[in-house]
């Protein structure tokens, strides 16, 4: 039998066998600041006889920079933008890049004060995250000496690298997906009518109903909010309003429980009766739904690493494309829309 061929040796692999971090045995075998002397000897000896030899990649992306990139957001306790961040730094750090993670809070003095610091940082890179909402943010401009990446919510100048999740996709999506399983009364709960995520979704949807001889119905009120008050109250109104109704696309996966309650309170059946469906793929609600739900995961922490993926092709000379690159999402189906005797995630 042939040999297997060797696996290559990983930084991880020299950091385990000399007992430190993969931060420490990068800097210590960049010669990097902060690591004592025993230790980067140490490191230096393990990695040789390991037979260690860094990527090209990581030596090209290194050569003559910080080995910093730093990551400015508005919402560092937003429930999107943390898997958008650990995408981000799980790439980074693959790659053998530092993080420097600043919170604006929503505060526009603040965010320049931030950024005139990371730039005395000497970053060599710079992934802006966005907050709770999708719309189009400021720019930055475009005089900065580095590459910039807008994540989740885009810059509203076209000549900027933004990349965002596909909310219109995703309505199409769960449209195609209850039509599929046989519904054709389908109902939008939409949330904060201002928010381009809530009507995008809901073109979507309306798009792909359209192609396949369906209409959406949506609720009877321009006004709604994420609330699952909110939640309630629209399902209430549409049912009373179309009583044949056959499946529900909430905007959210809070207003998609809205409808549950609503549902069993007036003895209709999940999924027998009324399909139900989500967005977002939250797992805290998803999973403890009875029945789970069925939601559009937006693959948050994917883009995450999307958006550091295109500070490395910068970083490595490469021409990366201005303009929003909206990311593909998907349908995880469970037990609000096909039971879990056919259903798979």
């Amino acid at each position: 039998m042939a040999d297997r061929p060797r696996r290559e040796v990983t930084l991880a692999d020299v950091a385990r066998a000399a007992g430190v971090s993969k931060s420490t045995a990068s800097k210590a075998l960049r010669d990097k600041y902060g690591v004592g002397a025993d230790t980067r000897t140490r490191v230096r000896e393990v990695a040789e006889k390991l037979g260690f030899r860094p990527s090209a990649v990581a030596r090209q992306l290194t050569a003559g920079r910080t080995g910093t990139v730093g990551i400015l957001t508005n919402d560092l306790e937003g429930r999107f933008v943390i898997p958008i961040l650990a995408g981000a730094e799980d790439a980074l750090g693959a790659g053998e890049l530092s993080v420097i993670l600043c919170d604006a809070r929503g505060d526009a003095i603040r965010e320049r004060r931030h950024l005139r610091t990371l730039l005395e940082r000497r970053i060599d890179g710079l992934i802006v995250v966005g907050g709770a909402r999708t719309e189009p943010r400021p720019s930055l401009g475009r005089d900065l000496p580095l590459p910039v990446v807008y994540a989740y919510a885009p810059s509203a100048d076209p000549e900027d690298v933004s990349v965002a999740a596909d909310d219109r996709l995703g309505g199409l999506l769960a449209a195609e997906h209850l039509w599929s399983i046989g519904r054709r009364s389908i109902a939008y709960i939409g949330g904060d009518p201002t928010y381009d995520a809530s009507r995008e979704r809901a073109e979507g949807a309306r798009a792909a109903l359209a192609a396949l001889g369906g209409e959406l119905i949506t609720a009877p009120m321009s006004a709604g909010s994420w609330t699952e008050r909110w939640g309630r109250l629209a399902t209430a109104r549409l049912l009373d309003e179309q009583p044949g109704i056959d499946a529900f696309i909430a905007a959210s996966d809070m207003l998609a429980r809205a409808a549950l309650d609503v549902l069993r309170d007036r003895r209709l059946r999940v999924p027998d009766d009324v399909a139900v469906m989500g967005f977002d793929n939250w797992p805290i609600i998803v999973t403890n739904t009875r029945p789970e739900l069925t939601s559009v995961d937006l693959g948050l922490q994917e883009l995450g690493r999307y958006a550091a993926s295109r500070i490395f092709a910068a970083l490595s000379g490469e021409e990366v494309a201005p303009g929003l690159d909206l990311r593909p999402v998907r349908v995880v189906v469970r037990d609000s829309t096909v039971r879990n005797d056919v259903a798979a995630d």
